[in-house]
């Protein structure tokens, strides 16, 4: 049985938004988007120290939100000793704002 239509249908877009989908997920936290800003806005790498300091959490959480974000290929980290300093991975910007492009101007 068909449901009637109150209009014309429109054009519903059917594009595999599944890494982005993945990308958003990983911001979908204020804390990860604190780091994210200010991994951003940083000169240079931040380490794990720091942001232990400055956000709410506790070490195991601020580790576990670093964690999806390495996993998420969004930063990267290098371990020197006890501490890890963490960086904006090289194309974070630019995959972030091309997943932003695809959903709000489309595929060009």
């Amino acid at each position: 049985m068909s449901i009637q239509r109150c209009c014309p249908p429109k054009r519903v877009i059917k594009a595999d938004y599944s890494e982005d989908a993945a990308l958003f997920q990983a911001l979908a936290d204020e804390n990860r988007l604190a780091i994210v800003a200010s991994l951003a806005q940083a000169d240079g790498e931040i380490c794990v120290c720091d942001f232990t300091d400055c956000l709410p959490l506790n070490q195991p959480t601020v580790s576990h939100h670093l964690r999806i974000l390495r996993e998420s290929g969004l930063v990267t980290s290098e371990r020197r000793g006890t501490w890890v300093y963490y960086s904006l991975a090289p194309d974070a910007k630019r995959r972030l704002q091309q997943s932003l492009r695809a959903i709000f101007e489309g595929d060009e």
